[in-house]
């Protein structure tokens, strides 16, 4: 659990150092019609964090509460997320994350075991939940490396 906390913990310095030094272009560039751009992947995972914080709370004060994903197509193609401040998100992301830090730093060991209830996917405690935000994270890293890449390659191609 440690070693989950701590990587939670640096979430926001991962994100920001995986976008170190892009410019608007590379930002922007959507390595397909379907595939999102790197700032539409911060916006995503910020919104992300937004929906999950309130769900790791419920989870620790209510008994058992019924949690609800959000559809996170529809977030992105109707929020227009290419109209949003990347800047603004990023600091959003920061500040959910530190906020549930005097949370993490005082879990107890019967908090971990709590449990909340997904209607369609069943039930999951608070330490799968925080895994799931960690590896979530480390999911759109690796698909922000992608995009880059994918960047890179058509510049290559043009050159």
């Amino acid at each position: 659990m440690e070693e989950l906390m701590k990587e939670y913990a640096l979430g926001y310095s991962m994100l920001r150092e995986a976008i170190e030094g892009l410019t608007e272009e590379e930002l922007r560039y959507k390595p397909a019609p379907d595939k999102w751009s790197i700032h539409e992947i911060i916006i995503h995972v910020t919104d992300s964090e937004i929906s999950s914080t309130s769900r790791l709370k419920k989870v620790l004060a209510e008994d058992e509460p019924i949690l609800i994903s959000f559809d996170q197509d529809a977030w992105a193609n109707n929020l227009g997320y290419d109209l949003l401040d990347r800047e603004q998100y990023l600091l959003l992301f920061k500040l959910l994350r530190s906020s549930m830090q005097p949370i993490l730093d005082h879990l107890t060991y019967e908090q971990n075991k709590r449990v909340g209830v997904y209607v369609d996917q069943g039930r999951f405690t608070f330490k799968q939940l925080l895994g799931y935000r960690v590896q979530h994270v480390r999911d759109h890293l690796d698909q922000i490396e992608r995009v880059k890449k994918a960047y890179q390659e058509k510049q290559n191609l043009l050159n």
